[in-house]
């Protein structure tokens, strides 16, 4: 979103507890300043900056030397930032500095390294065709204040949206659309942007970034589809002030809200809406897409969705370049990420987590899917957040316009121009839902394959992970850990990892880069709140000369599966790499071929500096079709042998797999929840002591559910993970959580440090944050 509302929290002001700082900065030329006070067994680091912060989606951090330690809390001004951490860097810091994903800008040397665009793939069919429908619209709005919404200061919000309704006969399908995270107001005569005031300030307009999806939304009414597009402008001018969740929770409740209303006017019950939706609603077929912030508040709502006693059929979920605080996932329901590659804003591509999370996260039987979409930004699938399209100002989200990949100044043959970035937006959007909630399997190609790694979208190549539903997929080892059935020999070295930089030790296993620069790691990069979380298990293979890794294949016919498949990519520190694929069956006959032979897996993505090239993993898919020197009612094993002197991959996934979309709907595994606790610390410095934190399910499950719980770092309590396994039959588990004394500077009385629940399995999420209250006691005379 232009410089997209810093997705920060401000929650309620940090108390300073002395006035003379341990450390401070005089002024910088830029006018910004920064100042540490010690409080208890941590510091309070505070950021003042020289004008407010920029509206984005992704959440403002604050760096210490270089290194982010953590999300910020942001003043009602907007010009300042705080946290506090246990960090011991922020004890003598020589540099405090904003921060966006991880990174601080222009304060990492540039790489080298430069990969080449991928080739393009087989041509899609176009779904934004135009249909056999007309459509009419009735569009509702029942003001500024209608509505109030969870985690928000107080400030009632806006109930209005823009519906086309087709004249198709019966009841259609239903498609919900949430804007992302934009100015909320400006002024038509100055073009002056109001941030954070709610309702517009007098002379200012609201932004209608619900329009900015309009093209979708008349291609699908043209097939047959009641499409709503919702407004969540007062959701953003206030999120910044909620430290819990950035209004994740607020978005989700939006959508359900207007789905309530939605439900009323289907039964002619709801006055203020136009009569042309009663008994036109299928409220039992439903897709939802939100962009930007959006897209972790549609995932919110389908997960808030489950846990109603009569849920909406929430069938198909599309997350658009989203954000991903807390590390969610959303089995049961069909899911399609569309991440952009030139994304500005959030440059980290976190939402590339509700793929990795939830692949296995249940027993489900849908799609999955995650989209690289090349030379696409953040902001120009919306038409409102769009040079030349937009009401308000706007601009492109990648700051550099000349950067040679990304920049607006590259070649087209790199970035797309912002009409053919609309039109691939609208394609997926349409696209998705045409394809889970029509049954138009004329569009599965866009999402998932049986041949290839790439399509053609319009004017955009695009890049494809998938998984097939498990109906329709062999899982021959998933590649997150060691297995019996996959052996190593020669030179090459199978070590499994996870994260990146140290950040999950609980995980046991080693980092799969050690870089910091985390915007290059889509798969392996720290979320907001769940920084500490374990990310992304996968298979390193290296080598430096002659060796194989050996699958075996439990399940030896393989001849209804369409693909032979597995996702690699080609790791941050080897200059080239391939592996042979070979496949052996009972007869001992066999048949080879490359990764790079099938798809451009193998070759570096373009670009360099501290956000490109993305290592980014390609579902590399070998039709079963070629398989003709072999029996495919017999396969025993899978091969990858090294095709080059050296090189080092990283893999995952290896399955026989055929592309479907399958069928799902509101999950009905348990709701998993974490709960509040309060600690009392005395302030002498042997009374340190622990929280006992609980885990439980909404009921006993048949399969261990395992879940991650993250505290963030403050003056008592550091930054951690824990895995967490509650067993068969069970509903709680409890996690011990070390809590420091307030020793020197005590913290005040009483401090309430966030907690939270995250990518869980075999559950899903329902209450997925809590607090530890710390009360800290006077010591005993």
């Amino acid at each position: 979103m232009r410089s997209l509302q810093a997705a920060v929290a401000a929650a309620a002001a940090v108390t300073m507890v002395s006035t003379t700082p341990a450390a401070a900065s005089p002024s910088e030329p830029d006018g910004t300043s920064w100042s540490v006070v010690r409080e208890g067994a941590g510091y309070q680091i505070t950021l003042h900056l020289p004008r407010q912060l920029d509206t984005r989606a992704a959440a403002p951090e604050i760096a210490v030397n270089g290194k982010s330690v953590g999300v910020a809390h942001e003043s009602p001004d907007r010009r300042t930032l705080t946290v506090v951490t246990a960090d011991p860097a922020a004890a003598h810091p020589s540099t405090v500095q904003l921060a966006w994903n991880g990174a601080v800008g222009g304060s990492a040397p540039r790489t080298t390294r430069r990969g080449t665009m991928p080739a393009p793939g087989k041509p899609t069919p176009d779904p934004t065709t135009t249909g056999r429908y007309h459509s009419t619209r009735a569009d509702y709005d029942f003001g500024d204040t209608a509505l109030t919404l969870p985690g928000l200061p107080g400030k009632p919000v806006e109930e209005r949206a823009a519906v086309w309704v087709p004249d198709a006969p019966g009841k259609r399908p239903v498609a919900i659309f949430l804007h992302g995270r934009y100015v909320p107001c400006y002024d038509a005569s100055t073009g002056k942007m109001d941030e954070v005031d709610w309702p517009c300030p007098t002379g200012f307009a609201s932004i209608p970034s619900y329009h900015g999806f309009d093209q979708a939304a008349e291609v699908l009414a043209s097939h047959g589809y009641v499409v709503v597009s919702i407004s969540a402008n007062g959701v953003n001018a206030q999120d910044n002030q909620n430290g819990e969740d950035f209004g994740t929770s607020a978005r989700g409740q939006l959508v359900l809200d207007h789905l309530d209303l939605l439900a009323k006017a289907n039964r002619g019950r709801a006055p203020g809406l136009s009569p042309s939706l009663r008994g036109k609603l299928d409220l039992d077929n439903v897709g939802l897409m939100g962009h930007s912030r959006g897209g972790a508040g549609v995932v919110k709502a389908a997960l808030m969705n489950a846990a109603l006693p009569h849920p909406y059929g929430i069938r198909a979920v599309l997350p658009l370049a989203p954000t991903d605080f807390d590390r969610e996932t959303l089995p049961d329901v069909p899911m399609a990420v569309v991440l952009p590659y030139c994304d500005g804003d959030v440059s980290d591509q976190e939402g590339q987590h509700y793929y990795e999370d939830t692949r296995y996260a249940g027993p489900d039987n849908v799609l999955r899917a995650s989209l690289l979409v090349m030379g696409a930004n953040h902001n120009f699938f919306n038409t409102q957040w769009t040079p030349g399209d937009a009401a308000a100002p706007e601009g492109d989200d990648w700051q550099d316009e000349n950067d040679p990949t990304c920049g607006l100044n590259a070649p087209t043959t790199s970035r797309l121009t912002a009409a053919q970035q609309h039109q691939v937006g609208a394609s997926y959007i349409a696209g998705f839902f045409r394809l889970v909630l029509g049954r138009e399997n004329a569009f599965l190609p866009m999402f998932a394959g049986n041949s290839g790694s790439a399509v053609t979208v319009g004017a955009a190549t695009v890049l494809q992970e998938s998984q097939s539903p498990a109906s329709d997929r062999l899982d021959v080892a998933p590649l997150q850990g060691q297995a019996r059935d996959v052996r190593f020999t020669g030179s090459v070295t199978g070590a499994y990892c996870a994260s990146m930089a140290g950040r999950s030790p609980q995980s046991g296993l080693p980092s799969c880069t050690e870089s910091t620069f985390t915007n290059k790691f889509p798969s392996f990069a720290p979320d907001g709140f769940a920084s500490h979380v374990t990310a992304s298990p996968m298979l390193h293979l290296s080598w430096t000369g002659a060796g194989a890794m050996t699958a075996a294949v439990a399940e030896h016919d393989v001849s209804r599966y369409a693909a032979l498949t597995i996702r690699a990519a080609i790791d941050d520190i080897s200059p080239s790499a391939d592996l042979r694929l070979t496949v052996t069956d009972g007869a001992g006959r066999s048949q080879s071929t490359t990764l790079s032979a099938l798809s451009g897996a193998m070759t570096p993505l373009p670009g360099a500096g501290t956000f490109l090239p993305k290592t980014w993993l390609e579902s590399v898919r070998w039709p079963i079709s070629d398989l003709t020197q072999v029996d495919v009612h017999d396969l025993r094993s899978v091969v990858l042998s090294t095709a080059t002197p050296s090189g080092g991959v990283f893999l995952s996934d290896l399955a026989f797999q055929t592309a479907a979309a399958g069928a799902g709907g509101p999950s009905a595994l348990p709701r998993i929840s974490i709960e509040d606790t309060t600690v009392d610390v005395g302030t002498t410095a042997t009374t340190a002591t622990t929280a006992t934190v609980r885990l439980t399910l909404s009921r006993p499950s048949r399969v261990p559910v395992v879940a991650n719980v993250q505290t963030q770092s403050g003056a008592q309590i550091a930054a951690a993970a824990w895995r967490v396994e509650i067993p068969p039959g069970r509903t709680s588990a409890t996690v011990v959580v070390p809590v420091a004394a307030g020793t020197t500077n005590p913290p005040p009385a009483d401090r309430a440090y966030r907690v939270l629940v995250a990518a869980p399995a075999n559950a899903v999420l329902d209450r997925n944050f809590a607090h530890i209250t710390v009360h800290n006691q006077p010591a005993a005379s």
